[in-house]
């Protein structure tokens, strides 16, 4: 059996938005498809941007941490690159959306 849907979300958009929907939902209603659309969405786990956004904040934190530890005379050895990687890896994901969170709302 299914469940019921008793909530409602909604929205206002332009003529021009909802033609381009109506035309993407093809023989599906609007909200049937703005529906599937919003669930597929919410489902799924970090978006493209804020994987190759991670990607570049743990490279970036590897590549100041390299630099900065040559520059102090610091051996680098095999484990101290492992370290900066671990702890890069650890980051990442939330710094990037972080930063994906801030530009949205205007800040750098």
């Amino acid at each position: 059996m299914a469940t019921p849907r008793t909530k409602c979300i909604s929205t206002k958009v332009t003529v021009e938005e909802y033609a381009r929907y109506a035309h993407l939902a093809g023989a599906q209603t609007v909200s049937g498809w703005v529906r599937d659309v919003l669930v597929a969405t919410a489902s799924v786990g970090p978006s493209v941007d804020q994987i190759v956004l991670a990607e570049v904040v743990a490279l970036r934190t590897i590549v100041l941490n390299l630099q900065f530890a040559l520059a102090s005379g610091e051996p680098m050895t095999s484990e101290t690159m492992h370290r900066l990687i671990a702890r890069a890896d650890e980051d990442k994901v939330q710094a990037a959306a972080d930063r994906l969170a801030a530009a949205r709302r205007g800040r750098p």
